[in-house]
């Protein structure tokens, strides 16, 4: 039976896409804000919206009890978490579920197991999920590090077992480097995630970070919607993304795809999640899998015609889902940019009044945004202000119509991350596609150096 209510305990374009799917679906949706956010897209667009707290997340976005007691107030039977904030949280889930209320998304269970890394290698190098060499769980310490890293040879990657965003981690090129780079990654993880435990892996030179989206009906059944090519990153952000890989054959995305989804299937997962690899020399390597709706999700839906949120609602009302392995078929090519309200060279954030907006529109174009002309940008969240995606029959043509959609869009009154794009559409390492995960990285340290 279909939900009835869904609470999206969430803000910015993330919200606004869940009430979309919502209103398509017929079902009401119910936006929590903060004080910060009384004038924001998503509080105005959804069917009622209740203010849970003051600006700081913890007071508001991240606080358990001002979210369960707007469902009690609005009668929501259910939440949408969205992606960050408490989309990963397994503990938020319990809650959420021991108050009778459905929660769109994994279960517990399997948000604990693959939150934890060293479970989660363990998890599906048993499911017959390819890994990265590296040390057997964690590393109790500096000479149990030094003995792993002689094992499977330098360069090696330490790595904080509950890290994510890329905190936590820090690379030893050699002997020299790894008795700092083992603490300073212990510390990281302390600091930001209160647990110190790391666990190593080889360094891969040249990868590209290649995630595989799959589906899961909670009841043994999963699709796999082949793979996003995520490699242009900045600290381990992500910052373009295309569908399907440019270094990905048919026969790779089969097999690794079937993989994939075989693997969830056997643990009876539930909703979206989507399993992370380094892709290098024709072999996929396991490096996490998020347990939620990614960022980047609209690129598998536009190559695939398929509405994952949609979905996400009618496997968590316990309906199947509304399609098979068999009618999922590829469909030309997809980017999409990340866009924030950032200062260049230094990508400072830069909240502050929008005095103009304009998205750029036509065939194949789509935009991902809570902005508005007059809207203030606050300062207390994320960055990303809009997500601008393209289609097109090929690769060729979806590189086209971004450049002519970026050259369209107006963004007056802050300073964003959009000229990044413009000077990266005339690199033509990134028009070939022959780019890894390091590349950005060189590309900033070269011509965007203050």
């Amino acid at each position: 039976m279909m939900l009835n209510k869904i609470l999206i305990a969430n803000r910015g374009e993330i919200a606004l896409r869940v009430i979309r799917a919502c209103r398509e679906m017929g079902v009401a949706s119910v936006a929590v804000h903060s004080t910060a956010d009384s004038d924001a897209m998503h509080v105005r667009m959804a069917d009622e919206a209740i203010c849970i707290g003051p600006p700081p997340s913890n007071q508001s976005y991240l606080h358990v009890p001002s979210i369960i007691s707007a469902c009690e107030i609005s009668g929501a039977d259910a939440i949408h978490p969205g992606y960050g904030f408490l989309s990963e949280n397994a503990a938020f889930v319990q809650v959420v579920e021991d108050h009778g209320i459905t929660f769109i998304g994994p279960s517990a269970e399997h948000i604990r197991m693959m939150g934890d890394k060293i479970t989660a290698k363990d998890t599906m190098k048993a499911l017959g999920v390819p890994c990265v060499p590296g040390s057997d769980g964690g590393v109790p310490d500096y000479e149990t590090a030094k003995t792993v890293a002689e094992q499977i040879g330098y360069p090696v990657i330490i790595k904080a077992t509950a890290g994510g965003g890329g905190r936590g981690m820090k690379l030893a090129r050699s002997a020299a480097e790894l008795e700092t780079a083992f603490r300073t990654a212990r510390a990281e993880g302390k600091a930001a995630f209160g647990n110190d435990e790391v666990y190593i892996e080889k360094y891969l030179s040249t990868p590209r970070h290649i995630e595989v989206q799959v589906f899961g009906d909670g009841k043994g059944n999963a699709v796999h919607l082949g793979e996003r090519d995520c490699s242009l990153q900045r600290r381990h952000q992500k910052v373009l993304e295309e569908a399907p890989g440019p270094s990905i054959t048919p026969e790779l995305r089969a097999r690794i795809g079937k993989t994939c989804a075989d693997a969830v299937a056997k643990i009876g997962y539930r909703g979206a999640g989507t399993i992370e690899f380094l892709y290098e020399n024709g072999e996929f390597y396991f490096i996490e899998m998020n347990t939620r709706l990614q960022v980047e999700h609209p690129v598998t839906e536009a190559i695939f015609g398929v509405d994952l949120v949609r979905e996400q609602i009618r496997v968590a009302s316990h309906l199947p889902l509304s399609f098979t392995q068999d009618d999922l078929h590829l469909n030309g090519h997809a980017i999409e940019v990340r866009i924030n309200a950032e200062k260049l060279p230094n990508f400072t954030p830069c909240p502050g009044r929008v005095a103009t907006y304009h998205a750029p529109g036509g065939l194949g174009v789509r935009m991902d945004s809570a902005l508005y002309s007059g809207y203030t940008i606050p300062p207390y969240y994320d960055s990303l202000i809009a997500k601008l995606i393209v289609h097109g029959r090929d690769r060729p043509e979806a590189l086209a119509r971004l450049n002519r959609a970026l050259g369209e869009l107006i963004i007056d009154g802050v300073d964003s991350s959009v000229p990044l794009f413009r000077a990266l559409l005339a690199e033509p390492d990134v028009q070939n596609g022959t780019y890894d995960i390091h590349w950005l990285e060189s590309f900033l340290a070269q011509t965007l150096t203050p």
